[in-house]
């Protein structure tokens, strides 16, 4: 190449040298010809004529990339005013003058310093000047010339890129294009043919070839696959000179890679697995994992694993890990090994991005048998339900069986189980177990009305494996027994106005029943039987659990009775039939026009409006005190009559007790006003038993208990019938009543005391008081009256 290229050089040298030996014809200036007029004298008569001269130069050629021992003459600057002597001097200035070019200043003779390089610069523009030495002026005026580089072969083609990357699908046909290269050539392509690049591959055959001319890379076999080689390198060369030798070459390369195509199926490595779970595993529990192995990458080879068929399709379940394309055999229900010990299923994988065209290649799927065994493990009891519901009477009797659990060993061996109740859920140990049978029973009386519900919890263990221990829930529902009778739902204040008119509501009752009867409830109101007939007031049972307190007379005086008590019979519809009396306390009251409640105290009878409460107070403390002596008189007055009995060992006050004095009118609970009114007790002959009539007196019968249903009246009657028998003692004798009356204010007015009385009273005052006090008055205001 440099042997080459040297000779060229000093080819063009020996033209340049002949073109510059030869005469020239051609004169210039600034102008395209200049002439120069020469007069004659006068003396010699010659006649004027014109010269013409100018400068001697030539367009300049130089050959790049000169490596001669000398400078390059490139050419010589010469006008005709040169006589050669010395006179002119020559100057040059442009393009690289005094660097690159330098001329000789006394010939003209123009030399390359350096060494030029066409691809750097092609042409340079020089001035050339001619000037006399001793006078400096300028013989020819200055000129341009050029001077131009001749090109050689001296750069090899280049590509745009050291290296170049491309991918292909795999399985493309032949003649597929890949990529385009490019190289370029920095010589002179209008000259010769230096720059004229052909492409060549160096690399990579019989895989891919190159288009000569354009630089194109193209498939060259069929099917190349990607699972057989992925990575290609090629390598291309650009030359010049049109590929001819002896023209200079570049090459570049090309990494080629095979893009994956969905052309393989999934296969499994194998036909059989074997697979074991226990069977405790619960739902979920992975088992193991199966592969199918695609050759292909992305998402051609993405596996859906599903099972086709098999006896264990319904007990396993297969998932596909996104990540490794494994399926993932799980549990999908719970396993008994004592049920099946061994299942079988088919696994199918499906690749889920078939493509289309390579599916004549064959199924895109495969098949595979997974066989599982169960393990058996040591399992604790197991109760015949998940849970148990007890329904028992709230009557039922101590040691009652009220139901039983069943459980059992699920393992092979049947271990024998027992029994417990677990006390956290049974902290009043109210019902116990039989630890060999699980039968449940009563150890303590049960009550609905206080807990309606029991929920314990049942333990059954192995004997020979205590750690084997499962438990349940059992639900025990007490059931309703009619034990409880209905009462009044709340307590009633209950009034009557001293104006009400007969067949007047003045209450209405309503009851309530700790039971709850399947039907609801149903109430019935009446009165007892005694007072059936009641002149007061009666019952209107409204067939809605209520009943209406009606009057049955008009009007109502609080100074005769200021309070009644109604009994009154509450009866419910359930087996066996519940009652219970509740008394309804309905006081008097005095009330306006319309019947609103003005006062019920008896009290506001007797003392004039308007006093406040301590003078009231100071009233009821003197009417006190007033009694008290007059008490004290009148038994100091009875003290001085001669006694009945002369024994003095048998003085004794005579207290003739009737059958029930009952807890008083505020006692509503134990008080039973039919004691009162029973006939025989009224009726039944009571002997003295201090001493012995001479005549025993038949009781006179008196009228029948239910013609004095008011009891102020019956106490009346038996007053009288006490004062006219005969059999009475001649002194005081104390006779316990049931019904007492309302307290008084005024205390006992008894004369019991009367024997501690020492001497005789003046009881004249007591007319001073009032027509209220005029029957003491009557009774003490003389001693007529002791006498009578």
């Amino acid at each position: 190449m440099r042997t080459y290229s040297f000779l060229t050089v000093l080819l063009w040298s020996c033209m340049f040298h002949a073109i510059h030996m030869m005469p020239s014809e051609k004169r210039t200036n600034k102008h395209s010809r200049s002439e120069r007029i020469t007069g004659l004298s006068e003396n010699d008569g010659k006649t004027l004529h014109r010269t013409k001269r100018g400068w001697m130069w030539n367009q300049f050629f130089l050959l790049e990339e000169y490596t001669g021992p000398d400078t390059q003459y490139v050419g010589k600057l010469h006008t005709d005013q040169d006589k050669g002597d010395g006179n002119l001097k020559y100057i040059l200035t442009g393009d690289g003058a005094g660097s690159l070019f330098i001329i000789d200043e006394n010939t003209g003779d123009i030399h390359a310093a350096k060494k030029l390089d066409r691809e750097e610069k092609s042409l340079y523009v020089l001035r050339a000047k001619a000037i006399d030495r001793k006078t400096g002026r300028q013989v020819e005026p200055e000129s341009e010339f050029i001077i131009k580089i001749h090109d050689i072969n001296d750069n090899e083609p280049k590509f745009t890129k050291d290296m170049y990357t491309a991918s292909i699908p795999e399985m493309a046909g032949v003649g597929t294009s890949v990529i385009q290269v490019t190289a370029t050539d920095a010589d002179d392509a209008n000259y010769g043919n230096s720059a004229k690049v052909v492409y060549s591959i160096l690399q990579g055959q019989p895989y891919f070839s190159v288009d000569p001319e354009t630089g194109i890379i193209k498939t060259a076999l069929p099917d190349m696959s990607r699972e057989n080689r992925e990575q290609y390198q090629v390598v291309i060369q650009a030359k010049d000179m049109g590929g001819q030798m002896g023209g200079l070459s570049g090459t570049t390369t090309v990494n080629i890679t095979l893009t994956d195509v969905n052309d393989n199926p999934p296969r499994f490595p194998q036909s059989t697995y074997q697979f074991s779970s226990p069977e405790s595993a619960p739902p979920g529990t992975p088992l193991g994992r199966i592969k199918a192995n695609d050759p292909d990458v992305g998402e051609n080879a993405e596996i859906e694993y599903s099972i086709s068929n098999g006896d264990g399709s319904d007990m396993f379940d297969i998932v596909t890990d996104k990540d490794t394309q494994e399926g993932i055999i799980t549990v999908k229900k719970h396993l008994d090994f004592e049920n099946k010990m061994l299942y079988t299923l088919r696994v199918e994988a499906t690749n889920t991005h078939p493509d289309p065209r390579f599916l004549q290649l064959g199924p895109f799927k495969d098949t595979a048998l997974v066989k599982i065994s169960v393990e058996d493990i040591d399992e604790p009891p197991v109760f015949s339900r998940p849970w148990y519901l007890i329904e028992v009477d709230e009557d039922a009797k101590e040691g009652s069986i009220i139901g039983q659990v069943v459980a059992q060993d699920p393992d092979i061996t049947k271990n024998a189980i027992k029994y417990s109740v677990d006390r956290h859920t049974d902290l009043d140990r109210i019902f116990n177990i039989y630890s060999g049978n699980g039968s449940l029973f009563i150890s303590k009386p049960l009550d609905r009305e206080e807990t309606p519900w029991h929920n314990i919890t049942v333990i059954a263990t192995e004997i020979n494996n205590p750690k084997q221990t499962s438990q349940i829930p059992v639900f025990i529902r007490i059931l309703d027994i009619n034990d409880h009778a209905p009462e009044f739902a709340k307590y009633y204040e209950t009034f009557v106005c001293e104006n009400a008119k007969a067949g007047q509501l003045i209450q209405t009752v309503s009851a309530v029943d700790k039971d709850e009867p399947p039907r609801g409830h149903k109430f019935f109101f009446e009165l007892v039987p005694e007072f059936a007939l009641h002149p007061n007031f009666s019952i209107v049972d409204n067939k809605d659990n209520t009943a209406g307190i009606m009057t049955r007379r008009n009007g109502y005086s609080r100074s005769k009775m200021s309070t009644y008590l109604l009994p009154i019979i509450i009866f419910d519809n359930d087996y066996p039939i519940q009652s219970s009396t509740g008394t309804l306390t309905i006081r008097v009251c005095a009330c306006d026009s319309r019947g609103n409640m003005q006062s019920c105290n008896a009290e506001a009878l007797l003392l004039p409006a308007g006093l406040s409460t301590g003078a009231l107070v100071a009233i009821l403390l003197c009417i006190i005190i007033l009694l008290l002596v007059v008490l004290f008189t009148a038994l100091k007055r009875q003290r001085k009559k001669e006694p009945l009995i002369i024994s003095k060992d048998d003085v004794r006050d005579n207290i003739v007790t009737y059958n029930d004095e009952g807890g008083g009118e505020e006692d509503t609970q134990a008080f039973d006003i039919g004691a009162l009114r029973n006939p025989e007790a009224r009726e039944e002959s009571k002997m003295r038993r201090d001493v012995i009539p001479e005549t025993i007196f038949q009781i006179r019968r008196t009228a029948p208990l239910w013609e004095n249903i008011d009891v102020q009246d019956f106490i009346h009657r038996r007053l009288k019938e006490n004062d006219s028998d005969p059999a009475a003692p001649p002194y005081d004798s104390l006779a316990t009543y049931a019904y007492e009356g309302n307290d008084s204010i005024a205390n006992s007015l008894s004369s019991l005391e009367s024997l501690t009385t020492e001497g005789n009273q003046d009881y004249d005052y007591l007319s001073d008081w009032g027509p209220r006090f005029k029957k003491l008055a009557d009774m003490y205001g003389g001693e007529d009256s002791d006498r009578d």
